[in-house]
């Protein structure tokens, strides 16, 4: 299932000759043992998927076992051939694999629409306290000129009350009448109306 080869040289001839029996056939078993404790602990869609970082790992266990068995073999490199799934086991690979790529797009997908939402978000959000920040300032405004101008008043009124008085009555006179329309004001006694009056409309008589 996980083919590999092994390239080496020899970097210690002495070590190689006198203190190793059969170095080739140590080199076979300890290649063996480090591939099977790198591959052990992953899937085996990572062993297809990730052949360079587990060629990796394995040359650098290999070469620390080398070293401590003192075999005077220097590991050049170690390729990891294709790895091919089993025929029986191939459709389920295929499924697995294929729900793991839709897994990664989904999460893909749910950031990229995470960073849109969020700054959007806030913007509306940083819009909507701006306006109620503005709106709290009018109304305090407001409130503070109602409250100067009533002060304003009521030290007036404080000072000469009968003059505050008549002022207010004019001024409410002053607003009103121009709303009421023309009226004609005419003694009760008044037996004959002049003809310009036009007691037909709209506008009243008061006697």
């Amino acid at each position: 299932l996980v083919p590999w080869i092994v390239q080496y040289r020899i970097k210690n001839p002495f070590d190689y000759l006198f203190k190793v029996k059969e170095p080739r056939t140590l080199l076979i078993d300890m290649s063996e043992a480090a591939m099977r404790l790198v591959v052990g602990d992953r899937s085996i869609n990572e062993v297809i998927s990730k052949r360079d970082e587990i060629a990796i790992e394995a040359k650098r266990v290999l070469q620390m076992e080398l070293d401590n068995a003192e075999s005077g073999v220097h590991i050049v490199t170690i390729e990891m051939k294709r790895t091919n799934v089993p025929g029986p086991v191939q459709p389920s690979f295929n499924e697995v694999n294929q729900a793991t790529q839709e897994k990664k797009q989904t999460i893909y997908q749910a950031k990229e629409d995470y960073n849109k939402a969020i700054p959007a978000a806030r913007g509306e959000a940083d819009r909507t306290i701006k306006a109620a920040e503005g709106y709290a300032l009018d109304r305090i405004n407001r409130a503070q000129g109602d409250s100067t101008r009533f002060i304003a008043f009521y030290n007036e009124y404080a000072k000469a009350k009968d003059v505050t008085k008549r002022r207010l009555y004019l001024e409410t006179l002053k607003d009103l009448f121009p709303k009421l329309g023309k009226k004609y004001i005419i003694d009760s006694d008044q037996k004959n109306l002049l003809p310009l009056l036009n007691i037909g409309s709209k506008e009243g008589v008061t006697k």
